[in-house]
């Protein structure tokens, strides 16, 4: 997706990264009904949608966050997208159900296809550092959140009332640890590139 253009409907993915509540009300009023609508009629229900729509609307904000998302494609067919694929992962999940599916054609679109690819890889590799995150001691993880919200290791050894050295030698080791554990993780071998 080197050469695209920006379109029109980045306003709702902007409008998710500020928290901005008018847009996330208008993404609720003006796509939330389909999305609700399909799920429970491929078995589930209005609870289930909701559920659905928020951990998407979640997805795409960090995404918006951590990475710029720029939309390639009109938001619905994005959004519709990225909410079909969860609810068809939970369904296979709790396989044990009779499933059936309707309206299985609904987006031919190759860009809304290819960055709900992409968000959904996001959101696999997120997950696993996150859980990989967690397997780091404590002060390794209190190492690695300061430096992530701090402009420099200087305030962070501040903060921490450590020399410089230590936080940067510890910031290396605790790094160096994470990407080890994720590298190792039978999730990362299966993650797309």
């Amino acid at each position: 997706m080197a050469n695209y253009t920006v379109h029109e409907d980045q306003l709702y993915i902007d409008g998710l990264a500020n928290n901005n509540s008018a847009v996330v009300q208008s993404i609720y009023n003006k796509f939330a009904p389909k999305v609700i609508y399909y799920i429970k009629t491929n078995s589930g229900d209005e609870d289930r949608a909701q559920d659905v729509i928020q951990e998407v609307l979640i997805t795409i904000y960090n995404q918006a966050k951590t990475k710029g998302l720029q939309l390639s494609c009109p938001f619905d067919a994005y959004f519709f997208l990225l909410c079909k694929r969860r609810w068809l992962n939970e369904i296979k999940k709790a396989s044990n159900k009779e499933v059936t599916i309707i309206n299985e054609n609904v987006y031919k679109d190759e860009s809304a296809i290819e960055m709900a690819n992409q968000t959904e890889i996001f959101e696999e590799k997120q997950s696993l550092f996150d859980e990989m995150f967690q397997k780091l001691g404590e002060k390794c993880q209190e190492v690695l959140k300061l430096s992530f919200i701090t402009k420099t290791m200087e305030e962070v050894a501040q903060k921490l009332n450590v020399t410089y050295g230590y936080v940067r030698k510890k910031k290396s080791l605790c790094t160096g640890q994470l990407t080890e554990m994720i590298q190792q993780s039978s999730k990362y071998k299966t993650l797309k590139p």
